[in-house]
Parts: structure tokens; sequence; C-alpha cells
């Protein structure tokens, strides 16, 4: 082994840090004797030669040598080489159009080549793999098929193998593994999908093992969407139900006692001929596919063995699965926890492994603690795939987190609060149920349930209603519901606080009140006040107090902000002397920021803020135009409506050069109506900018001062279509308007728009593929839809006008 190991230039490659002559230490530390030491070689070939999931001169260098430590069976932990190299190797871009475009001569080209190059190279020396399925390691069996179906190049044998093999295969998750792989195969050769879907749908109904039933209904949801039954959500219950009531090891041979000897009672035979398929009280008498099929997306799956909550809106380990499935580029990869590593496994080091201070182990760690106590977490895993597989049937996913959501496992119903996350931040549905039972869950005494259910429902802002009575309950019931969990709070406690402050329930207030007393309250809760509009007036004396008490110094951008937020949104004109102190005193550090919230204040209280009014004039002249409009706005208000003082400014800044000065001044004129109809010249001049929220604001100002609507109406539709994040800015105008839809007028050409947002079910600022966004996209969604509805003349529930 590792022959001519040396004969490579190690110094002349590189890696992520640089010359690449460490990385002999690091193969050979791979089939070291030493567990700690294994860790430690694995940790740094991710963190160095495989940094990020990166490609460099040394990755395709290391490639041999770790096809050599696959093959050698007296190396341990080899199934977290083959997963290194399926990681490697899998990165697929024959299907990416703008790569195959690149300049030769750009970085991004050399890239590309070697991703192309690793892929060959790891295909090239796939039949090691297949070798690898018997495996007496149960890890190397966990790992290979997985890597067969996405490296090898003879996919119809690895199919039989995959199926063959099965039949025979006694460890649970490892059969999941097996079923996996057949799907991933179904998804990459259409050539092999007919047959491989119709197995898969032969297993769905013909199997003993629920776990395997449900393992072939996830696959089906993945790969063949139609053959969905419409009762897959009883379906999936019911198999759950039975994993449930099963004893404890009673599924781990999965077809029954005789499986282990070739002849599997529920036919799994690799060809769907067995007792199933020929009428058995297992299966269906026509072996048809389909008996108990999913749909998907045909995204990626979370491999068995693997737990997952990216689709559930949480962060865990990335696997090194995902670059088999598809192109990651560098900055988006994560070292993982290699199956392998999981201490506690069978076969693997388990206690002998002693604590490593890897990157690797930390998140084995995790993701040991994640899955302590459950025996079954690879059935969480499952449902992790077939609700990303289901996609939009939001209504089959809501019916499976409902299951979930009510079984007596806190884990499952944890997963369920998990899965919640990308499914309501993604799609619109009717989720009163789900956030009623993920309420119920604050009372638990399970403190990761609670910490994971309050997290959930603090973005849900006026969904969360059907909870309220649970967050309120749980705000009470501590003594301090306002300190953060990460700074001794008990979980969930602050964000219990802020998801019920968000929903605009008034019992947040008394808590918010001693929140305000408190050295440094989080700033989270300070922002979400505004919510409970006139139900925070009792907290207008304390936002002042702490107003008044805070330095003028360059921390008061910072902490001036939500204050001041509050106190405009709540109009409490007697906080005027606090707010002209921070107008006047604001320091030269984020200045701007600080005078144009100070500013909207002033604004909000009107006329009763005159006293304002010589600090207002004196900051028309200001430099920067966001100041100077902020200050007509609020000039304009507090003088009763004489926009006289103010329109020249404006009007000169709509003819600057820069669309933010632009945007400023036309946002200030909209607030004028009527009394700024001699700037509809300039605001004209906007319609036809190339910036679309120019354009956007424009339009809007110009219909507020002229009453127009047919030069506007066009304008804002079209920004509509080209920008899907500036259709809450236009609803918000046409929601103003009233029902648009009323005769023949221009209104009507908006109303195709508004029914088509109506009737859409994924949310509007939901972004395919990507994780994350602001906590504020349901709450923005939601809003977007009730002004579809206002601007309609409907009222929530209508589907006519």
């Amino acid at each position: 082994m590792f022959t001519g190991i040396d004969e490579v230039d190690w110094a002349s490659l590189g890696h992520a840090y640089g010359p690449a002559d460490d990385v002999p230490a690091l193969l050979r530390g791979l089939a070291s004797a030493d567990p700690a030491e294994r860790e430690q070689a694995l940790d740094g070939m991710y963190g160095t030669v495989h940094h990020q999931g990166d490609v460099y001169d040394s990755t395709l260098a290391c490639i041999p040598f770790l096809l050599e430590l696959v093959a050698c069976p007296e190396v341990q932990d080899r199934g977290c080489v083959v997963e290194l190299l399926a990681s490697i190797g899998g990165i697929d871009l024959s299907g990416d159009d703008e790569m195959q475009e690149l300049d030769p001569d750009c970085e991004e080209f050399e890239d590309a080549a070697n991703y192309a190059m690793a892929a060959a190279a790891v295909a090239a020396g796939a039949d090691v793999f297949l070798g690898l399925v018997g495996d007496e390691d149960r890890e190397v069996r966990l790992a290979a098929p997985g890597a067969l179906a996405s490296l090898h190049g003879d996919p119809a044998r690895v199919l039989d193998l995959l199926r063959e093999r099965l039949t025979v295969e006694l460890d649970p998750e490892v059969r999941l593994a097996l079923v996996e792989a057949v799907g991933r195969i179904a998804l990459r050769y259409e050539s092999l999908r007919e047959e491989t879907v119709g197995w898969l749908g032969w297993l769905s109904g013909a199997a003993q093992d629920p776990a395997l039933r449900l393992a072939a209904l996830a696959q089906l949801a993945r790969c063949a969407p139609a053959l969905l039954p419409r009762d897959v959500a009883a379906t999936v219950i019911g198999l759950l139900s039975e994993l449930r009531h099963q004893p404890d090891g009673s599924h781990q041979g999965g077809c029954g006692p005789s499986c282990a000897g070739g002849a599997c009672p529920a036919g799994v035979d690799g060809t769907g001929a067995g007792a199933g398929a020929a009428g058995g009280a297992d299966g269906p008498s026509d072996g048809a596919a389909g008996a108990g099929g999913t749909a998907g997306s045909g995204g990626s799956a979370t491999p068995s063995g693997f737990g997952s909550a990216t689709l559930a809106g949480g962060n865990p380990p990335a696997t090194p699965w995902d670059s088999a499935n598809s192109r990651t580029m560098p900055g988006v990869r994560e070292p993982v926890v290699p199956v392998g590593l999981q201490r506690g496994a069978p076969e693997a080091a388990g206690d002998l492994r002693p604590t490593a201070p890897t990157l690797v182990g930390q998140l084995r760690d995790v993701r040991e603690e994640q899955r302590a106590g459950r025996g079954t977490a690879w059935a969480d895993d499952l449902l992790r795939t077939l609700h990303g597989a289901l996609d939009d049937r939001v209504d089959d996913r809501i019916a499976l987190i409902v299951a979930q959501l009510r079984s007596p496992d806190a884990a499952q119903r944890t997963d369920a609060v998990w899965m919640c996350g990308g499914l309501v931040r993604t799609w619109r549905g009717d989720y009163d149920e789900v956030v009623r039972l993920v309420g119920a869950q604050l009372g638990t005494p399970d403190a990761r349930l609670r910490a994971a259910s309050a997290s959930w429902l603090e973005d849900l802002f006026a969904l969360a209603a059907p909870a309220a009575d649970a967050l309120a309950a749980r705000v009470g019931s501590e003594p301090a519901p306002w300190v953060p969990e990460w700074e001794g709070g008990r979980p969930g406690a602050a964000r219990a606080l802020l998801a019920l402050t968000r929903a605009g329930d008034a019992r947040a207030v008394p808590a918010l009140a001693r929140a305000l007393e408190e050295p440094e309250p989080h700033g989270r809760l300070l922002y979400a006040i505004p919510h409970l509009e006139e139900g925070g007036a009792p907290l207008v004396p304390a936002l002042r107090r702490r107003l008044g008490a805070l330095p003028l110094d360059d921390d008061l951008g910072e902490r001036c902000g939500p204050l001041l937020l509050a106190l405009a949104r709540l109009r409490a004109v007697e906080a005027l002397p606090e707010v002209l102190r921070v107008l006047r005193g604001a320091p030269a550090f984020r200045r701007e920021w600080v005078l144009e919230s100070a500013l909207r204040a002033v604004a909000a209280f009107g006329p009763a803020a005159r006293e304002a009014v010589p600090d207002l004039r004196g900051l028309l002249d200001d430099p920067s135009a966001g100041m100077a409009a902020a200050a007509a706005r609020a000039l304009w208000a507090v003088e009763g409506g004489d926009a006289g003082v103010v329109l020249p400014k404006l009007r000169s800044l709509l003819l600057a050069g820069d669309a933010l000065s632009r945007r400023s001044a036309a946002g200030a004129l909209g607030a004028f109506g009527g009394a700024a109809a001699v700037a509809a010249p300039e605001l004209r001049a906007c319609l036809t900018a190339r910036d679309v929220w120019l354009r956007v604001d424009a339009a809007v100002a110009l219909g507020r001062v002229t009453g127009g609507l047919g030069e506007v109406l066009p304008v804002l539709a079209a920004a509509w279509r080209e920008n899907r994040h500036t259709r809450l800015r236009v609803a918000e105008f046409l929601a103003e308007l009233g029902p648009v839809g009323a005769g023949r007028g221009p209104g009507a050409g908006v109303v195709p728009l508004l029914r088509a947002e109506l009737a859409r079910t994924r949310r509007h600022n939901a972004s395919a593929g990507l994780v994350g966004g602001s906590d504020h996209d349901v709450h923005d969604d939601e809003r977007l839809l009730a002004l579809c509805r206002q601007a309609l003349g409907q009222v929530r529930g209508d589907t006519a006008l």
C-alpha cells in the first residue's frame, strides 16, 4: 500500500492552505491503528485537500492512494474513506452550461477541470466499491451503495448488485442505504428509470418490513411523482405506527428470518417476482408499481444513517453525499460526520475512540447527541427525504407533520418541528393545526423540543395566533422570560416572548416592561414591540426612560433604533423631548441612520411636534439625500400639510444622478398627495429609469399626487413581473386604491396578477435550493396575500370578487 507515494512531488502541489507536502502524512494517518490519529487525518483531508468541497491538484494525486485504502480490509474506518472519495469524485458538471462556456484562461475553468478530472479518476477505480457491498464492516456496507450509484460507470450492473444484496442484508440502516442508492440510480439514469421505479413501487407494497416500505416510498417520491397515491399521508402514517409498535429488533431482518438464506418471503430478490408479486398477503397481486409510491422533486436525499434538518429550517452537519448529487462550488461545503466515526455504531471504534479536537469529532458528537436513545432515528431521516420529495403537496406534508407531532416519541416530535421550518417558509397553506400542536410542545419537559418549538414560532408573527395561549403560559411560567437562552435562560424562553410579541398579543407587555428595565434587553424583542400596535401603549413610559438614558456615543445607532421605531409606531408624542435629544445630539458615527430614525418618529407625531420645526428646517440642506428627504417629509407632517417649503428641495433631488437619492425624494413626495402635483413631471421622468425600485417608488408617488392610474399601473405591473420582491410595495399601493377590478378601468389590468398571486402555493420570497433567508419572510408573504385580497375587495377565505 502507498506504493509510489514518495515519488510524488507533493511540495509542488497545493491545497487550501499552501503546499501539499503534509498530505502523505495525512494519507498514512488514515491507515493508522490509532483511532484518534485516523480521525485527525480525516479532518485534515476535509480541511485542506478537500476544503469546502474544492478539488486541487493534490486532491487528484490522492485518489489512487485513497482507492488503495478502501480496498484493504485491514484498514479501519474505510467507510469514511469511501465517503471522502464519493465527495471528491461526485461533482458532475456535465449539465452546467455556464461551466461549459468558461474561458480556459480563467480561474474557474481550472476549478471545473479539476472537478472533471476527479470525477473521471474516481469513476475509473469505482470497481473497488463493488466488492464492498458485502464487506464485514457495517460502516463500509453503509457507504458503498451511495458511492456505487453516484460513481460507477455501469449503472445496470450496480442496480442488479444492490437489489441482490438487499435479499441477504440484515442491518436495517444498510438496507435503507441500498434502497436509497436504487432511487439515486433512477434519478441519474433515465434509461433505467422505468424499471427501477417499477421495482420501488413493488417494494413499497410487498416488503414485510415497514421500514423498507417507507424507504421505497421515499425514493419513489423523489423519482416518480406521478405514482404517488392520493392517500400517501395515510400510508406513511400507518407505516410509522407499525414501526412504533414493533418489538425492538424485530425489523432487523426486514423481510423475515429466511431472507438471510436468500429465500426472501416477500419476494425481495431483485426482480419483484417473489411471494408478494405473486399475490401473497404482503404484496399486490399484479406486482404493479405505485402500490405505495410517493412523489418528489428529484432533489438529493439524506443518506440513511444521517439526519438533516436542512429541509426543516435547521442547520445540521453537511454530508459528503451532497456533492454526489449536485455541483457545490467553493465556499459552501463543510467538513462532515463520516458514518464510520459515529461512536457507538456497531463495528465502529465505539468507546475506544477518544474525544478528538477535530471538527469531524465535534460534528460527530452533535450528531450522536441528536440520535441518543433513538432506536429508529433512520425513520426520521426517511421522513425528511419524503418531505423534501413531496415538495408542493402541502396538505400531505401537513398531515405527516400533524401525525408526527402527535407521536408519543419526543424525538419524533422534535424532528416534526424542524420539518415545519422549510415547509412553512416555502409554501402557503392552512397551518393552524400545526401551529397549535407545536405550541403544545412548549409545555414538554424535553428542553430540546421546547427550544425548537419556540424557535419556529418566533418567525410566524400573526400565524402564531393558534399557539398564543401556549406561548403566554410559557412566558408566564418563567421568572425572566426575556433572557436569551444562550445567556443562561431556559431553552426557548426568550424566543417564546419574542413569538408572543410578534403575534401582537398584549399578554407579552408585562414581561416586555420588565425587560426594558434590564441593562441590555435583546434588540429583537425591542424591534418586535411595534407589532403590538395600540396594545403596546403601556410600554411608552419605559421606552422613554430607556431612550432618555442612552449615552450619545458611538453605540447610539445600535441602541436607539428599536426604541425610536416603537415610539413612532405608537405615535407617542409625549416622547418628543427624548427624540429631540437624540436628533440634536447624534454623534458623527452612524449619524445619518440615527437622524433618519428620529425624523421618522417626528413625522409620526405630526403637528404636535412643532417644537422640532427649527431642527427640521436645518436638515433640509443636509448633503445626504436620504436625510434631506426625511426632514422634508417630517416638516410637511408637522406643519400640517404645507408643502411649499419642501417641494423645491425634493424636486431637485428627483433630478439627481443616483437612484437612491431619487427614491428618497419620490417616497417623500408620495406622502404629500395632491399637494405635490407640481412635481409630476419629475416623477414621470423616473418611470423609465433602469432601476426597478426607482420605477416603483416613482409610479406609486405619481399615482398618489395626481390620482391618475393610466400611466402608473402598467409600470407597476411590469415591475411585479420583473422582480418578485417588488410585489409587497406594489400591493400596498393597490390596496390603497380599493377594489381595482371594478368596471373596465385601468385597474383591470392588474387583476390577473393579484389573482395569480393568491392562487400560487409557493411563497413569493421563497428561493429554490436556498436555506435560511430573513426571519420576516413568512410575515411579509402573508402580508402580501392580505393586501392582494384587500385590493380585490375580498375577505380572507373568499375565492371570488
